[in-house]
């Protein structure tokens, strides 16, 4: 598990295209057979990939008995076909852009398919649970006129599965709308991940972020994640159409605790 150090605002002036992806910018989680983890220390925030069969590690800098005794985790399904995760014995199916919350606690974790993981700290149990689509009433944002005409999901929320401080969504775009979280927004009280996917080979999508009055960009590739610490902006613009999963972690669950950037203020 590769582990990453946070990072402050005042870093970003004069930082290189390799400095800013070697900090933000998450590449190579899917290997055949793996489970692939990064620790960020912004919200002690884990994010991972699972591909093929493989089973949860418990790596060492959790310095725990196995790796959900202190955390609860999300995963979805992010291939085109349904997948299964096992959790102490009990298989549950999902399908494209489906989620599994798995409860602090659990021990035995199996996956078997495509997967997109994120785990943060948690303090309390919260029963394993399934969000289809269907569960996760879908809401419809934007149009085509803005290019951001967007369905998105929300699978772990307040008034959704439970958690202690994880919130976990898909939003997937129309084809021929390309911006994500536009106009864009920070959270003081939280750190949010971006995991995009469903980009064709050779598209790419574009993130902004950084300070709204200094804004820098990722060229982010198919099943790639962003890291965005609290005061940072996290938005993008594609060269198709793709879906992406926004994860948070931190003092609060509040969906719409966020600090609004106009347009108009982005430097």
């Amino acid at each position: 598990m590769e582990v990453r150090h946070a990072t402050a605002p005042d870093q970003i002036p004069g930082a290189t295209t390799d400095w800013l992806r070697s900090r933000f910018l998450v590449e190579d989680l899917f290997a055949p057979g793996q489970v692939r983890l990064v620790y960020s220390h912004e919200d002690r925030i884990v994010v991972g990939g699972a591909l093929g069969r493989a089973a949860l590690p418990n790596p060492d800098p959790l310095r725990a008995g196995h790796f959900l005794e202190r955390r609860e985790l999300g995963a979805v399904n992010v291939g085109d076909g349904p997948g299964t995760v096992t959790v102490d014995g009990v298989p549950y199916e999902l399908g494209p852009k489906e989620c599994l919350y798995v409860g602090r606690g659990s021990r035995e974790v199996d996956f078997d398919g495509a997967f997109y993981l994120v785990s943060t700290p948690a303090h309390a149990d919260h029963p394993t649970a399934r969000s289809t689509l269907a569960d996760a009433e879908p809401v419809r944002l934007g149009g085509p006129e803005g290019s951001n005409d967007r369905t998105i999901y929300k699978h772990v929320h307040a008034k959704g599965l439970q958690s202690c401080q994880l919130v976990l969504g898909v939003t997937v775009l129309e084809p021929g709308s390309m911006w994500n979280t536009m106009p864009c927004h920070t959270h003081e009280r939280r750190t949010e991940v971006y995991f995009y996917f469903g980009l064709p080979e050779g598209q790419r999508v574009i993130h902004l972020m950084g300070r709204p009055d200094e804004t820098r960009n990722l060229v982010v590739a198919d099943r790639q994640a962003v890291v965005s610490p609290p005061w940072s902006v996290h938005c993008g613009f594609g060269t198709h159409a793709y879906s992406f999963v926004w994860a948070m972690g931190g003092e609060n669950q509040a969906y719409d605790d966020m600090e609004s950037v106009a347009i108009g203020e982005l430097r």
